[in-house]
This record gives structure tokens, C-alpha cells and sequence, in this order.
């Protein structure tokens, strides 16, 4: 039973957000900080999960997935109401009728600081209950109930694109210069954001208007997939505006771009530096892999990002440890951190990623590392092209 309940962490984390804005002030740190000082010190303390359990009732699971559409409305909601003038559905009423707390009367006290974390609070639990299990449903292209409900939740993050991109771009191109999620060597995260947002959203475009050609329909229609996500985005826009005019409209699009680039600092560090020729398959090496206790239960095994490349279409469940691929520094968060000063990334991951040369890649890896060792601009890099 433990092996269900374990994934209910993500719920866990919710609590604190969604509690923060309703007392206001300085609560509103509340969401942010117990999110990350749960994952990186419990990662710090718990060490690894290398269990490979096996489940009779999949359905549980797939319940807790599809459960994240209603937790991903809730906070969402909870922020644009605090930065709304009124009192949209009667929610701050309703608090106080069933619990005396005046919860309209503390929004009043809200600082622009208290609002910018519990903004980020917000952008980064999107990232986690809508981006992290949206991508686990959108790969289930079988499942039409597992799609409609990915791509709503990708759709908080303005990244129904993703659905598209990830599954047939990304996973064919993993490791290869074709492909925008992979981050070269000697690349910093910031540019990494911007360039693989805009690059994947127009390979996302480039792929369905292919898929359509194909199936001689019309770009321009309900059919084009891509469109709709966007759709589905303004749908969200306008619900924001709706409950809190144009304020609510920038905090619910603010928290967008942070779960956003939550997503893009995610790719820039699950494959930063590692090569790989397109005509060979996909190797669990060519991933970084964490099996780290707390980050695992919170994203749904994301971690095991080796065993997810190898093979896309297992569930989150039956995924392995593999925990003879190269690792990353620690858990998610930690290593999302780390990648924010890049002096301290690069003096980290330069010899991480040429271990990674001398440990896994074949001889034709190693020619493409060789060479993406002179692009980097870095000087650990270039100094080892050199001796080649």
C-alpha cells in the first residue's frame, strides 16, 4: 500500500500554497518554501529510491494523475483571487463562513514581495502537478481520456505545444544538435530557456503541420493540435480576467512563464552536454538519471529519466533505478539550483560530462563530444579538445 500512498506527496505540497494566500501577509512565502525545503532536504536526508515495486490496481495510479487537474485549478484560482479586487465565486466569504477566519481582510495585508514568491510558489507547483503529469499523459497517445486531460494541464503552463514536441521531436532527437531540449556544452541555462522554448514551440508546430499534410487536412483548423493548445492557453487568460481583471491576467501568466521555465531548466539539466547520433537508437546513457527518494515520489519518477528514454511508452511506475547511468549532482530541486550560477554548474558538470566521454559514449559519440568540446567556449572543454 505504501508504494500508492508515497505519490501523494505532490498533494502534500499543495496544501501549504493553497493555505498561504488564503491567511495572506507574509503567509504567502508558505508554499514556496515548504515545496523546496521538503524536496531538497528530504532528498539530502532521505537518499535513494531504488525499489521496483509491482501494482495489481494501475487505476489508483491513474486516478492520482488524473486528480491533478482539479489541485492545478485550485492553486491557480487561489492565486489570481489574491491579487483580485472583489471576491470571485464568493471564495473569500466562504472561508469565513466556515471557519470565522477573514480571509478578504488578510488579502488586504499582501506585500509585493509576499506576492512575487507565492507567484513563484505557484509557478513551481504548476511545474510539478501540471507540466510533470501532463508530459506522463500525453504519453499515453492510446489513452484519449490521458491526453485531453495532459494537455489541460500542459495548458497552464502555455505549453500544450509540449505534448507534441516532447513525444515525437524530442524523444527521436534526444542528445543530437536537432533537438532544442538538449543543451550543448558550454551553454548556460538562461539562454537555454528562451532558445528551447522558441525552437520547440516551432518544432512543435513543424510536426503537426506535417502530421496534417499527411492527412491532407487544413492547417488552419480544429484539427491542427497545436493551435488548439494555444486556444486552450487564452481560454485560461480570459478565466483570469474574468476573476481579477488585467492583474489577474499578468500573476496567472506570470506563474505560467515560471512553470515554463521550470520546465525548460528540467531539459537543460536531464541532458546538458551528452551527444549522441540521431541514426543510433536512444540509450539509457544518454540521460541523467537520479534515483534520489523525495524528488522521485514527488514527480512521479521523473527522475528515472534513463529507463524513460530508453523506452518512452513505460508508465512512471514500471520504470527502473538504473543505477548504472551517469548521475546527476542530486535531486531535482538541488540540481535546478545549481543550475542558476553557472560558474558553480560548469566547475560541477565539465568533468562530470567528460567522464560521461570516457565512461559511455562509442567512438562516434566520441568524435561528436570532440567537436561539441571546441563550440563550448569553455575552457575545461576546450582545453581537453585540444589533447585529442
Amino acid at each position: 500500500m505504501f508504494h500508492y500512498i508515497k505519490y501523494v506527496l505532490f498533494h502534500i505540497l499543495i496544501i501549504p500554497q493553497i493555505l498561504g494566500f488564503i491567511l495572506g501577509g507574509d503567509w504567502l512565502y508558505l508554499g514556496f518554501v515548504f515545496a523546496v525545503g521538503t524536496i531538497v532536504i528530504g532528498d539530502l536526508l532521505l537518499g535513494d529510491d531504488d525499489s521496483i515495486p509491482q501494482y495489481k490496481n494501475d487505476w489508483i495510479l491513474s486516478l492520482q494523475l488524473y486528480s491533478s487537474l482539479i489541485f492545478i485549478v485550485a492553486i491557480n484560482f487561489v492565486l489570481v483571487w489574491s491579487i483580485s479586487s472583489s471576491d470571485p465565486l464568493g471564495f473569500g466569504t466562504m472561508i469565513h463562513s466556515l471557519t470565522g477566519y477573514d480571509a478578504l481582510a488578510a488579502r488586504e495585508t499582501n506585500t509585493i514581495a509576499g506576492l512575487i514568491i507565492g507567484t513563484l510558489g505557484c509557478g513551481l507547483l504548476t511545474s510539478v502537478v501540471g507540466t510533470i503529469v501532463g508530459h506522463e499523459l500525453t504519453h499515453r497517445t492510446w489513452d484519449p481520456v490521458a491526453m485531453v486531460i495532459g494537455r489541460w494541464l500542459l495548458a497552464f503552463s502555455w505549453d500544450a505545444g509540449f505534448a507534441i514536441e516532447h513525444v515525437y521531436g524530442h524523444h527521436a532527437y534526444v542528445g543530437s544538435i536537432d533537438d532544442p531540449a538538449t543543451a550543448p556544452r558550454g551553454r548556460n541555462v538562461y539562454y537555454h530557456i528562451i532558445a528551447s522554448t522558441i525552437k520547440g514551440n516551432i518544432s512543435a508546430a513543424k510536426l503537426e503541420a506535417e502530421r496534417l499534410a499527411k492527412k491532407r487536412q487544413h492547417l488552419l483548423s480544429y484539427n491542427n493540435r497545436y493551435i488548439r493548445g494555444l486556444l486552450m492557453s487564452v481560454s485560461l487568460e480570459v478565466a483570469a480576467y474574468i476573476l481579477a481583471g488585467w492583474e489577474g491576467v499578468l500573476i496567472f501568466t506570470a506563474s505560467a512563464l515560471i512553470a515554463k521555465a521550470f520546465l525548460e531548466i528540467v531539459n537543460f539539466m536531464e541532458h546538458y552536454g551528452i551527444v549522441r547520433d540521431p541514426k543510433t537508437p536512444v540509450q539509457p546513457y544518454h540521460s541523467w538519471n537520479t534515483n534520489k527518494r523525495v524528488s522521485s515520489w514527488a514527480t512521479f519518477n521523473l527522475t528515472r529519466h534513463s529507463h524513460h528514454h530508453a523506452e518512452g511508452d513505460v508508465p512512471f511506475h514500471k520504470l527502473k533505478p538504473y543505477k548504472d547511468a551517469p548521475m546527476m549532482v542530486n535531486g531535482y530541486l538541488t540540481t535546478i539550483f545549481l543550475t542558476l550560477i553557472p560558474p558553480i554548474w560548469n566547475a560541477i558538470m565539465i568533468p562530470k560530462v567528460l567522464e560521461w566521454d570516457r565512461k559511455y559514449a562509442s567512438e562516434g559519440e566520441l568524435i561528436l563530444a570532440e567537436e561539441a568540446n571546441k563550440r563550448s567556449g569553455l575552457s575545461g572543454f576546450q582545453t581537453t579538445a585540444s589533447l585529442a
